[in-house]
């Protein structure tokens, strides 16, 4: 780093999408809200300065059930290009929390920064009694701005607390803390501004991953199809014929019934067997046909973020395997 880069007052890039943390509804009330009706700079107007200089840029506002592969690309297009600008400390994405997992982890596998890029949002519109969001807000900037984020891969910070976008999850349908990280816990918190790092990600990240999605328009298409007992096995059929992979959210380790079995072996596309538990591994052992991919720990909709970007390289399965156990 030059003289002239150390003496830049360093900002913080707040890139809005919606969500909660933007919705508007009853004064007082947690539900029946309107969620993305406040502007970027609406949203961001209380925020304390005091920490980082502030950008802000609204990339749309959506409720998060509405967002997916056109915007996770326009994200991440966005910040691999301005992560270049050397005043720039952090990216802070304001996100809607039910495929908030989905967007952090797409980010994790594509963007090629070291600088922190940080997911947050909230459980309570901004008109609701204490509303969490302006404290989520405040919070992701300040890990943001902190070097001690440097390198870590794309995070999110929720409740005090800080995760890996590959282990961050919703648990919780209306809790402040819905946020979690299933048994791998948090890389770190924060208290009054201070950043606090445990732990370390492990798996391949942001520089060190192999996906490439510079000239990507869209992604390959990829449907979770859900096990329970006496599912119906067409309809895994009529979803196969409709995906470039599947991913199946199985009972238990990653189980599944004799009818699903069949339909899995005559299968010519990408299959990887994923838990419906929310907690534990699946590995090769555990696997009920040959022709599957474990996830390891990843969920469903986590293992359907990591298959679009493996077929957009291959549609080999023992390279699929190796970026199951390396992402």
């Amino acid at each position: 780093m030059t003289d002239m880069e150390t003496s830049i007052r360093k900002k913080t890039v707040i890139l809005t999408t919606g969500g909660t943390i933007a919705g508007v509804g009853n004064a007082g009330k947690t539900t029946g809200y309107t969620p993305g009706v406040l502007t970027a700079n609406e949203l961001t107007s209380s925020l304390p300065r005091t920490v980082t200089d502030i950008e802000v840029c609204e990339i749309c506002s959506l409720n998060s059930d509405d967002i997916g592969a056109v915007i996770w690309l326009k994200l991440a297009k966005f910040i691999n290009k301005k992560a270049a600008e050397p005043d720039i400390s952090g990216f802070v994405i304001t996100h809607g929390t039910d495929t908030l997992e989905e967007t952090a982890y797409f980010l994790d596998l594509t963007v090629k920064t070291e600088k922190p890029v940080v997911l947050t949002g909230s459980m309570r519109p901004s008109t609701a009694v204490s509303a969490d969001g302006d404290m989520n807000l405040y919070e992701a900037v300040c890990v943001s701005a902190s070097p001690k984020a440097v390198g870590l891969g794309v995070l999110a910070v929720f409740a005090d607390r800080i995760f890996s976008a590959r282990q961050v999850t919703k648990t919780n349908t209306y809790h402040t803390a819905a946020i979690g990280a299933r048994e791998t816990g948090a890389l770190g918190v924060v208290r009054d501004g201070e950043v606090y790092i445990y732990n370390k990600p492990t798996r391949r990240h942001s520089l060190l991953s192999e996906f490439d999605v510079s000239e990507l328009e869209i992604l390959p298409k990829v449907n979770i199809v859900y096990f329970s007992a006496d599912a119906d096995p067409e309809i895994l059929e009529f979803a196969a014929k409709r995906s470039d992979g599947i991913v199946i959210a199985g009972a238990g380790a990653g189980e599944f019934d004799e009818g699903f079995k069949k339909v899995i072996n005559r299968l010519d596309i990408p299959v990887v067997i994923s838990s419906r538990t929310g907690e534990g591994i699946i590995v090769a052992s555990n696997l009920l046909c040959k022709n599957t991919v474990a996830a390891d720990d990843l969920p469903p909709q986590k293992a359907a973020v990591l298959l679009r970007l493996a077929l957009t390289k291959t549609k080999d399965m023992k390279e699929i395997e190796r970026f199951f156990s390396e992402y």
